[in-house]
């Protein structure tokens, strides 16, 4: 398939103007392919001479396209592209019916039928180019155009789409046209949905998942609607520009990609967000994070939308930032950047040490292949730590104001980096070109390390600055409470330090010498942070007693730091978990500790001999953190110690014992979430078999039981499981995203390592192919999930890297490629080797 570059975007934008698509798709020709027929109406620029140009179109079948009234030839379609030729300046039209095929794979139109009850479900995601999978378009986002769909679907179905939809009978649906928006924000979603609706400020309000979740969306309705109604009034707080569609209506839908996706008035979401078992409040915070983060998009992203793919930060940075302060604003969830902090943040700090790594704001994003690959934890989590540290340098007031004028002068348009900082610097004196390029255009985590120098019983602080990027940080005087022994540790003073230091020659005087400094402190700015020595033991001695949890998620990003860096040994690092976690009372730390712990520090930053002593030292601590909540005043701690637990559980009898009660002794009973963790890892262990997995699929058969299942039946200890699971994922192509996702997930264990060898080879040679044939979905569960992270050894870099060099994958797969495989050197670095 051809990918559109940006100079081919940029030529055909200078050429037409896109008024209006009419696209009737019928959704009742079969379980295969359906129906799609568009009416595009554009003008060719009157400065231009004769013109040639094209449609993309990804059709099953090209039945017919007619120009003006004259046909045009479909076997002249080359691959996507539909060749328009000796245009005129002046209107045209062009009409385009084709049978387009649905997907399994969560691109294009994805078609679902749910085990639980065989009903059907249907929607679409055509983020970046996926929407020529569904109707004939000019697909770039500066060419918006206003959206007229109607669709043909079984009679006992809902159709839902960018506008309000109304039913015309015998199962015609009509939406109302669209504002200007770009291709990829259509949405239709369609399928006997379970609904939710109810109005706020005169606008409808609805949300819509499969009738097998009917139950567990009416429990959370109230939660998810008051937070969108409390996210919508914030933002109208917030904004000059009102909403700018008709409706809001947000699907959960089954095998969804991404977290959510901001098509106008019609978002959709992954529907785990609709919880069938127990969760923590962070857990609820995150969904309703999500909520308020496509929410922003809105705005930023669809009101005023990036012109190419290289600003696709101005969508997600900002829906990120606005998301967590949103939350923070206008909910009960008033402490979501300590879980940013942990969590998202760590995820940028990752993403930019790769080679893979780019700035916020690339400037050389040529095609949308390598547009699709800048969706990671730079455009997301560091840019929106960029702009937190903005609204700190520049002040809210002059931020919101600088927002607020580039909605008015982009409205219902297309914008740039330039546009944006343009609109900023209308309200500040401030030098934000001089920003944008130290903070946007720049790769790289820069690094702080203080440095404290006593005269006198009188200290001064000076940083050490490894990096370009100006800073305004705060500085944490952290001296121990004497009170209760110094356990804790009291909050002296925090300073407001610019890095570079304007008076570099007059370090900043301190006072006495804290038994903490923290750098940083708040976690206003993106930087790695160091210690001084004494600070380094007193965080090592009381990192528990820091008063702030966001504090305390600044000192565990710096020795998670410290581990990937080579400078701190992972086994001090499960010592400071296993110190502190039994006394930590936020549940996003112990999340986030207990996470990196049992995954990157236990299965591969420690070699296989010491592997079980950590796991040791991890089941430990969860049995403390049991313990610590037998009086049921801690729920979400008792269900996050449970969870890992079950994870790191060396032997089966505990574990076992459980499964076969239902329940955990003191509580939580064994929901349908913990029951296939238990019995994914029993099969890991090898303490359970077929007929189990069978059982446990009849009491639960909904697609998450499917899923369960799939997971399981890999991590059986079976060669010829085994081989069944890898033919699944690398031969067949039947599995969904979702099950291949699953099955992945099983299919390595460390406890299988002699196992597994022969397939760690064939892995590189089979997920080329299969990224070939199925496509960038696929390609990224076979890159995330399917890859051997077990196998941490110089032949399995080394066989990537002969991959990477010898072979030709698409840039999903060579992406992820690359990250396993500098992530693999990098655990061999932690490892000495």
């Amino acid at each position: 398939m051809s990918v559109l570059t940006r100079d081919e975007a940029q030529t055909r934008a200078r050429l037409i103007d896109v008024h209006r698509y009419t696209i009737d798709l019928d959704l009742t020709a079969g379980d295969d392919t359906f129906d799609s027929r568009t009416v595009i109406r554009f003008t060719v620029r009157a400065d231009q001479d004769v013109t040639d140009t094209f449609v993309e179109v990804k059709p099953a079948a090209l039945r017919s396209v007619t120009l003006d009234g004259q046909p045009l030839d479909p076997e002249t379609l080359d691959e996507n592209r539909l060749p328009l030729k000796n245009l005129t300046p002046g209107e045209h039209e062009l009409r385009v019916d084709a049978d387009m095929r649905y997907s399994r794979t969560g691109e294009g139109m994805h078609r679902f039928t749910d085990p639980t009850d065989g009903e059907t479900y249907l929607y679409t995601q055509l983020f970046m180019d996926d929407v020529q999978r569904v109707f004939a378009a000019f697909d770039q986002p500066d060419l918006k155009a206003v959206f007229d769909l109607s669709v043909k679907a079984p009679e006992e179905w809902t159709v839902l789409a960018n506008g309000i939809t109304e039913h015309l009978g015998e199962g015609r649906w009509q939406a109302a046209p669209t504002p200007l928006i770009s291709t990829y924000l259509v949405a239709v979603a369609a399928g006997p949905w379970h609904s939710v609706r109810t109005e706020h400020r005169g606008l409808p309000f609805g949300i819509h998942c499969r009738r097998s979740l009917a139950p567990y969306l009416d429990t959370d309705a109230d939660e998810i609607l008051d937070i969108t109604r409390q996210c919508y009034d914030r933002y109208h707080e917030k904004f000059q520009e009102p909403y700018p569609f008709d409706s809001y209506d947000q699907a959960f839908v089954p095998e969804f990609n991404a977290g959510a996706m901001e098509n106008p008035g019609l978002v959709t979401f992954r529907d785990e967000f609709v919880y069938r078992s127990a969760v923590t409040e962070t857990e609820r915070q995150t969904r309703a994070m999500v909520i308020a983060h496509e929410m922003a998009h809105m705005w930023f992203g669809d009101l005023v939308t990036l012109r190419w793919w290289d600003d696709i930060w101005l969508n997600e940075s900002f829906a990120e930032y606005m998301g967590y302060q949103t939350l923070t604003e206008a909910t009960r969830f008033t402490d979501t950047w300590t879980d940013f902090g942990v969590t998202r943040k760590a995820w940028g700090y990752d993403a930019d040490q790769r080679p893979s790594t780019h700035p916020v704001a690339p400037e050389n994003v040529d095609d949308t292949a390598s547009a699709l690959l800048n969706f990671d934890g730079i455009s997301y989590a560091k840019g929106a730590s960029a702009l937190r540290q903005l609204v700190t340098w520049l002040g809210e007031k002059d931020f919101l104001a600088g927002i607020n004028t580039h909605f008015t002068r982009h409205k219902f348009a297309n914008a740039t980096l330039a546009d944006f900082i343009d609109s900023l610097a209308a309200h500040t004196d401030r030098d934000v070109h001089a920003w944008a390029d130290a903070w946007l255009r720049t790769t790289g985590v820069d690094t702080l390390t203080p440095h404290i120098t006593t005269d006198g019983g009188t200290c001064t602080l000076t940083v050490k600055h490894t990096g370009s990027r100006p800073h305004r940080v705060a500085v944490g005087l952290y001296d121990r409470d004497i009170a209760d022994d110094g356990h804790h540790l009291a909050l002296r003073e925090r300073l407001d330090l610019d890095i570079p230091q304007t008076r570099t020659a007059e370090p900043h005087p301190i006072g006495k010498r804290p038994a903490l400094l923290l750098l940083n402190d708040g976690d206003l700015t993106y930087a790695k942070i160091r210690f001084d020595t004494e600070s380094f033991r007193t965080a090592g001695a009381a990192l528990a007693g820091l008063p702030e949890p966001v504090t305390r998620a600044v000192v565990w990003n710096a020795l998670r730091d410290a581990v990937r860096d080579a400078e701190l040994p992972p086994t001090a690092y499960l010592e400071a978990a296993r110190t502190h976690l039994p006394h930590e009372t936020d549940l996003a730390l112990v999340q986030g500790v207990l996470a990196f712990a049992s995954t990157q520090i236990t299965d591969r930053y420690l070699t296989p001999e010491q592997r079980p002593a950590a796991l040791a030292t991890l089941t430990a601590l969860c049995r403390d953190l049991i313990r610590r909540t037998e009086d049921g005043d801690h729920p979400g701690l008792r269900l996050i110690a449970v969870r890992h637990h079950i994870d790191v559980a060396a032997h089966p009898d505990t574990i076992a014992a459980w499964l076969a009660d239902g329940t955990v002794p003191g509580g939580p009973e064994l929901d349908p979430e913990l029951r296939w963790r238990v019995l994914a890892r029993l099969a890991a262990l090898g303490a359970t078999d077929e007929a189990a997995i069978a059982a446990e699929l009849e009491r639960d058969p909904s697609a998450t039981g499917q899923e369960g299942a799939a997971r399981c039946r890999a991590a059986l200890p079976d060669p010829d499981t085994k081989a069944k699971a890898w033919a699944s994922m690398f031969t067949t192509d039947d599995l969904s995203n979702y099950l291949f996702t699953a099955t992945a997930q099983g299919f390595w264990q460390p406890e299988q390592a002699d196992l597994v060898h022969e397939y760690v080879p064939r892995y590189f040679q089979d997920a080329v192919a299969v990224a070939a044939r199925r496509g960038p979905a696929i390609a990224d569960a076979a890159g995330r999930w399917a890859f051997p992270t077990h196998a941490v050894d110089t032949d399995t870099l080394q066989q990537g890297q002969t991959c990477l060099r010898d072979t030709d994958p698409i840039p999903a797969l060579r992406r992820k490629l690359a990250d396993q495989l500098d992530d693999l050197a990098r655990a061999l670095r932690v490892r000495g080797e």
